[in-house]
């Protein structure tokens, strides 16, 4: 991603006679555990636009996937996951599950575990799926305050 975005950078940059970053900042990325939080996720992203106060709807977003998985777009290119396509037998039955899913409530805790995971860069999901991870990679992944830990005085 950071060679794509220093790429992308260059050539807007030569293009339109500018200098300077592009995009705001860092790229973020958080690992996600599929069977918790994939849809989770997709509600997140799908509702940022709006959140932003870009749009006052998450299908008037441009860059979305949300206007073909809601069947007012056909972006060929568009790859659903097992998670969407499990909402439903028929392209209208799931259209109409994904509206109800991405318009429903949000569970706080919810919000919060994505936002943390994407600002420290750490994965989203349950102790589980952090155990599970670790178990993989053998190594300790855990969610850490920023900093050096305060010092114990005794």
């Amino acid at each position: 991603m950071k060679r794509i975005a220093g790429r992308q950078t260059r050539r807007v940059n030569k293009i339109e006679k500018r200098t300077g970053s592009l995009w705001e900042g860092r790229y973020k990325s958080s690992p996600i555990s599929t069977n918790e939080y994939l849809m989770a996720c997709c509600r997140y992203v799908e509702l940022n636009p709006v959140r932003a106060g870009m749009v006052t709807e998450p299908g008037k977003y441009r860059w979305s996937s949300y206007r073909t998985k809601v069947g007012q777009g056909n972006d060929k290119w568009l790859d659903f996951d097992s998670y969407y396509m499990g909402l439903a037998n028929t392209k209208r039955q799931r259209a109409k599950k994904y509206v109800e899913w991405v318009k429903g409530s949000i569970l706080e805790g919810e919000l919060l575990l994505i936002r943390q995971s994407l600002q420290r860069g750490q994965l989203t999901g349950s102790a589980r799926f952090v155990d599970e991870v670790e178990e993989k990679i053998k190594r300790r992944v855990e969610f850490r305050g920023q900093g050096r830990p305060g010092k114990v005085i005794k």
